[in-house]
């Protein structure tokens, strides 16, 4: 049987388009396998034969190879991939056509793996969409875009988990909607066009351990490796020119189990949009190893590629050329020097810490352009931290929200950095997501993604004579509740530091396009580490829905949070804000209306009116009680988030309130002490601020 396997993948090894492979005559071989057929099993040869063709696989070039090409990609004469052919907005791909065994089993772990290319990309009047390989469940691109996304995704499946693709990116453009670093560099990509992980482009010395920038655009022969290892699920990238060998050290290195991406089977190949630039994409060689490295390509077998740039220049040219060339640069320096001076007023401003906290940089440029100028027509609305701007990115054609923020205004720089350093690296689905910023003389401006349904407080208290905005049914608003309680122990639990946020209020909790609540306005969060004793000098925050303990020691802690979530409820459930300005209510704050309908037994009296009736009894019952619950005086009586959550979601019983012991007077004497509308001061012996000052302010 050893013999049989080896005459095999002798076999095989002589189909190989490789010319590093001896040649063994067809005939002898079929005749030895006909010979051996009438001794063994036809399935036990079929079987050894495709097990050794599908563990590895090798191209010198791809002259009569068996490879599958579609839309403009093409196979040169001489043995080269073309993916693009220089056409303009079409695609190409080119796929091992049959697929390979990625498991032993349909549930067994993805097998260890390598791949080695060898690529080069010729640029044409403007930068290359670039290419990728990929590893995929289907080889139908069909859907994929025709002039972006690398010809593997488009905007409908980007980002989805059901894609089942790994891929390594070459990218030449810098887009900033899907967070490139820069045009020239090298990706991990999991079922997404945006990276896991990359790195500008280039390989490490193995002697100096120096970084060597690579042009990947420079239509040079150019090695990349793909090495996947299935116990540590590590995932190295290296390349180099192809005058040296494989670096010692990665370009890019992640560690992702791609069980959990690729399929049982699944096929290999590189794709390439050409977008409107024209440029052209070749693939030299290429190898593939299941459990074993790569065979090695052997690039002095590599077909050649064309000769890059203009032919030779006539005697007359060359004397001409530099008077032009002199007469142009003057030119242009005489338009750079007017364009500099016309537009040095809009100068952005940078500083260190934003290299290292900063998230996504925009271009003012790209600003104006989105907001049309920040004019009037597109305001969203105004408050204490800014005024709020409807765009629309030229490029991508995405819908956002500027907040536009002037240095002289109350919260200033320090609250600006406090955002971008906080809401900038989260990701939940409950929390408004911080796509950028930008600073300029005078000016600041976070970007968001934009939310269609606006803030909530204009959904909760329109008024009956204001019919603009639809009310919100129950299922809505207890959804509603759930989702910021959600996002609310991300930010407490959930996420690598505490955050809190201190501002927690309807005018905060916007929806989106499926009323969906996301919390925004991180202006004024404050991060910890996990496991530090938090504290604060300066007590911020909007009246109604500050903790009591504040006014004493200053003191902000996850707890604070959970009162200011206690009032956000019962204004959800209630439809009234947590003060009212009427100098003629007997109760001006609704928690103490709330709690005298609690002693009174009518709690159910106070949900909104507009619902007419229409809610869930036991849900709203649940929702009063949870909000007496965390706004509750002393803070050693509120839940956690995570308790809060547990509540919502039916897992823990919430624990009953009587009369006697809710000490809720306490809380409405301390609130009524010095109340003023915008300002009020907290008298307190043992603190070294003496009074504090509430700043109030939303989107």
């Amino acid at each position: 049987m050893h013999s049989l396997v080896q005459l095999a993948a002798d076999y095989n090894n002589a189909r190989s388009p490789d010319r590093s492979y001896r040649p063994i005559y067809p005939a002898i071989i079929m005749s030895m396998l006909l010979l051996l057929n009438l001794i063994f099993s036809p399935v036990v040869l079929i079987l050894a034969a495709l097990a050794l063709a599908q563990d590895e696989f090798l191209f010198s070039g791809f002259a009569g190879a068996n490879i599958t090409v579609d839309g403009v990609a093409t196979v040169t004469p001489n043995g080269l991939i073309d993916l693009t052919n220089a056409q303009e907005s079409l695609k190409g791909h080119a796929i091992y056509p049959a697929p390979l065994p990625f498991r032993e089993s349909p549930n067994g772990t993805v097998k260890s793996f390598s791949v080695s290319f060898v690529f080069a990309i010729y640029p044409n009047y403007r930068p290359s969409q670039g290419m990728a390989f990929f590893i995929a469940k289907s080889k139908d691109f069909s859907s994929a875009l025709p002039t972006q996304y690398l010809g593997v995704f488009n905007t409908v499946n980007q980002g989805n988990s059901s894609n089942h693709i790994f891929a390594v990116e070459l990218d030449t453009v810098n887009n900033r909607d899907l967070l490139d670093i820069d045009a020239n560099h090298v990706g991990i990509n999991i079922n997404s066009i945006v990276s896991n992980k990359s790195n500008t482009a280039g390989f490490y010395d193995d002697k100096t351990g120096s970084f060597n920038t690579l042009n990947l655009t420079s239509a040079q022969g150019l090695q990349l490796w793909i090495d996947y290892e299935m116990q540590s699920t590590r995932i190295n990238v290296t390349m180099s020119p192809l005058s040296m060998g494989k670096p010692a050290r990665p370009l890019v290195s992640a560690i992702y189990d791609l069980s959990t991406v690729i399929q049982e089977e699944a096929y290999l190949g590189f794709g390439s949009s050409a977008g409107k630039d024209g440029s052209r994409h070749y693939i030299l060689g290429w190898s593939f190893g299941m459990n074993r490295p790569a065979p090695a390509i052997d690039t002095s077998k590599l077909p050649r590629l064309p000769r890059f740039g203009p032919k030779p220049r006539s005697k007359v040219l060359e004397m001409v050329l530099p008077v032009a060339t002199a007469a142009f640069v003057l030119t242009v320096g005489i338009a750079v020097f007017l364009l500099v001076r016309r537009h040095r007023r809009y100068a952005e401003l940078r500083e260190d810490w934003e290299v290292e906290f900063g998230p996504h940089r925009f271009p003012y440029k790209d600003l104006y352009y989105a907001t049309q100028g920040f004019k009037n027509k597109n305001l969203l609305g105004v408050g204490g931290f800014g005024r709020v701007y409807k765009g629309v990115l030229q490029t991508s054609k995405l819908e956002i929200a500027v907040k536009k923020v002037s240095h002289e205004s109350k919260q200033g720089m320090k609250e600006f950095v406090a955002e971008i350093v906080s809401i900038g690296r989260l990701q939940h689905r409950n929390l408004v997501r911080l796509l950028g910023y930008c600073r300029r003389r005078g000016e600041l401006f976070l970007v968001y993604e934009h939310m269609p349904n606006g803030s909530l407080d204009k959904y909760l208290f329109h008024g009956d004579d204001n019919k603009l905005q639809p009310t919100l049914n129950w299922t809505q608003r207890f959804q509603i509740i759930r989702g910021v309680a959600s996002g609310l122990l991300y930010l407490h639990e959930e996420w690598e530091k505490i955050i809190i946020h201190r501002d927690v209020k309807a005018s905060n909790v916007l929806l989106d396009g499926e009323m969906n609540a996301r919390l925004g306005d991180f202006g004024l969060a404050r991060l910890y580490d996990h496991g530090i004793d938090p504290h604060s000098t300066h007590v911020v925050g909007t009246i109604g829905y500050l903790a009591p303990e504040l006014a004493c020691t200053g003191k902000v802690t996850p707890l604070t949070d959970v009162f200011a979530f206690g009032i956000f409820v019962l204004e959800v459930v209630c439809g009234q804000r947590p003060i009212k300005q009427d100098i003629r209510e007997k109760q001006p704050m609704l928690v103490d209306r709330v709690v005298e309908h609690w002693n009174n037994g009518s709690l159910i009296d106070t949900v909104d009116i507009k619902l007419h009736g229409d809610y869930d009894v036991d849900e709203a019952y649940l929702a009063l009680k949870l909000g007496l619950l965390c706004s509750h005086p002393f803070m050693d009586a509120r839940p956690t988030m995570r308790q809060v959550m547990q509540y919502l979601d039916g897992d823990r019983i919430t624990p009953e309130l009587s009369p006697m012991d809710t000490n809720f007077d306490i809380l409405a004497t301390m609130r009524n002490q010095g109340f003023d509308p915008y300002v009020m001061s907290y008298p307190c012996s043992t603190g070294s601020h003496g009074a504090a000052s509430i700043l109030s302010g939303g989107r």
